[in-house]
């Protein structure tokens, strides 16, 4: 059995007089890539940004290769090893592909303040260094030829992979990507698909919140399904396609014999 990754145990938030979130528990294997489905308002991008630490939750505990993080800001959450992407693209539309990339990185550049103002020879080196890294994740997420284009520019496929390409720059232990493939052509994700199968088979965690089910049960390892903020179901991809209570909060009967038929 695969040691845990993440932990998220008895995760609740309130936001005056309504619970967005009522004690959701899971774990994230190393390695693996796993699901967080639900209908529309069911907590998902909720639970993201308390994990990321974009939001404070009222109760409960994240961990982090057993390491609490609770209380920490998004910053040292990302400098423990988390990095995630959101529904809306978030990038720096003016700067290149590879500054975008390279501002990914900047808590992995580790240079004193004398050193960056004056230009010396270590700061220097870590700049070379922190282009080179860049490009590698460009070449990896297939934009090393875009590297030069204003963000802004890129073809909004480019722009999906651009903000992973990112995340990755902080080298990540776990990378969250908040509905990857919205907004994606069949061609986007497929090759959407690729890259995240290319990124577990590099060892890297996933943990994915996504609306295309068939991108969901092809990809994930393990699935955990939201709704009204609860966790109604976990599970494989196969049990939860199954699963009753599923079926009749999110997926519907016919979406689930699609499922069941290109399983």
């Amino acid at each position: 059995m695969s040691a845990t990754l993440l932990s998220v145990e008895d995760l609740t938030v309130r936001f005056g007089g309504l619970t967005a979130l009522s004690g959701v528990t899971f774990c994230v294997a190393k390695g693996a890539v796993h699901g967080l489905i639900g209908p529309n308002g069911a907590g998902k991008t909720t639970a993201f940004n308390l994990i990321s630490g974009m939001t404070a939750q009222t109760s409960g505990s994240v961990t982090l290769e057993g390491a609490k993080l609770d209380g920490l800001p998004t910053w040292k959450r990302t400098a423990r090893g988390m990095a995630r992407t959101f529904q809306n693209i978030r990038m720096f539309r003016e700067m290149t592909a590879l500054e975008n990339v390279m501002a990914g990185a900047h808590l992995r550049t580790p240079e004193s303040f004398g050193s960056i103002l004056f230009r010396l020879g270590s700061f220097r080196a870590a700049e070379r260094s922190a282009v080179a890294n860049a490009m590698d994740i460009l070449d990896f997420v297939g934009l090393s030829e875009q590297a030069e284009r204003r963000g802004g520019d890129l073809a909004y496929g480019d722009q999906r992979r651009l903000e992973i390409a990112r995340a990755l720059a902080s080298d990540p232990k776990l990378l969250m990507l908040d509905e990857p493939a919205a907004g994606m052509n069949p061609s986007e994700k497929i090759g959407l698909i690729d890259l995240i199968a290319r990124l577990r088979a590099r060892g890297l965690t996933l943990l994915l919140v996504e609306h295309d089910m068939h991108f969901v049960m092809k990809l994930c390892d393990r699935i955990t399904v939201l709704n009204f903020g609860a966790k109604i179901a976990e599970g494989a991809p196969a049990e939860v396609r199954a699963n009753p209570t599923v079926i009749e909060a999110y997926l519907g009967a016919k979406v689930a014999r699609s499922l069941e038929t290109r399983a």
